[in-house]
């Protein structure tokens, strides 16, 4: 498996030959516009740094036979732009060109008591990678590469070292941290705390391509 971080949540992954994307949002515009040969776009929820629909309209015209994969609270915002697409929910999966994707989780972290959570599915696919959005799910799976949230509103670095410890990946590469005025100011401590565990931790150089 071939992954290139564009930013933020936004991967381009190559896994026998399909070429993936995940979360194409605000604060990567630029970089997934230019991307070609897409054969599956992952939206794990609706918020516009992993949404951002005028640039998802770009990418489609450039990757019309792309597959938009994603959850009902997303699906509205794209029946709103005439954006086709199929529902990947909890505990569904679906397979392209022999390459299984699996849904897990319902909804986004909570942020504040009471406020409105909206609906989030992480993706596991081809039993290797585990994208959970912005939720620390547990899909009860063996991961071999986790996509590790460390920056956000609705979390702490602790909860994602634990939640890293908790998984127990082969490894782990930092996400979720376009938000961050220096990247990758948050990843000295799970650098520090992961690999003695048997983690390794990846700290991923935007537009480098690494393989896992």
């Amino acid at each position: 498996m071939k992954i290139i971080k564009l930013g933020h949540c936004c991967l381009l992954i190559e896994e026998k030959r399909l070429r993936i994307l995940t979360d194409p949002g605000s604060y990567t515009v630029e970089e997934q516009k230019s991307i070609k040969n897409i054969d599956v776009i992952l939206i794990t929820h609706e918020h516009t740094d992993h949404l951002h629909v005028e640039s998802l309209k770009v990418v489609l015209q450039n990757n019309p036979n792309a597959k938009i994969f994603t959850n009902k609270g997303v699906g509205v915002l794209l029946e709103k732009a005439q954006i086709q697409y199929e529902l990947l929910l909890h505990n569904q999966n679906k397979n392209v060109r022999e390459i299984l994707f699996e849904g897990f989780g319902e909804k986004h972290a909570e942020m504040y008591e009471n406020l409105m959570r909206v609906d989030n599915t992480g993706y596991f696919i081809s039993r290797k990678l585990f994208y959970p959005g912005d939720a620390f799910i547990n899909p009860g799976k063996e991961i071999e590469v986790l996509a590790l949230p460390v920056a956000g509103p609705w979390m702490k670095l602790s909860e994602a070292v634990n939640y890293a410890k908790q998984l127990k990946p082969k490894s782990c590469f930092p996400v979720h941290d376009g938000i961050l005025k220096n990247i990758g100011s948050t990843d000295r401590i799970p650098a520090q705390v992961l690999p003695p565990l048997g983690i390794q931790f990846i700290s991923l150089e935007i537009g480098k391509e690494y393989e896992f």
